[in-house]
């Protein structure tokens, strides 16, 4: 996988499972790993949450809310 589609393919099937909610549950994981020493696993995890809250944009118009 190339740098660009790291972020973006868990993102897109996150979103495709769980809708605007995997936005949510990404940052929350992201903060469990921060607390827990895993600095590098969260930081990964904020990206993913990052890509997948641009998708969600993107599909919505820009609206925040589904198309």
């Amino acid at each position: 996988m190339d740098g660009h589609s790291f972020p973006q393919a868990p993102a897109r099937t996150l979103l495709a499972r769980h809708g605007v909610a995997a936005i949510w549950l990404l940052h929350l994981a992201a903060a469990r790993a921060y607390r827990d020493g895993n600095t590098d696993a969260a930081v990964a995890v904020v990206e993913i949450a990052d890509a997948a809250e641009r998708e969600w944009l993107r599909g919505s118009g820009g609206t925040g809310s589904p198309a």
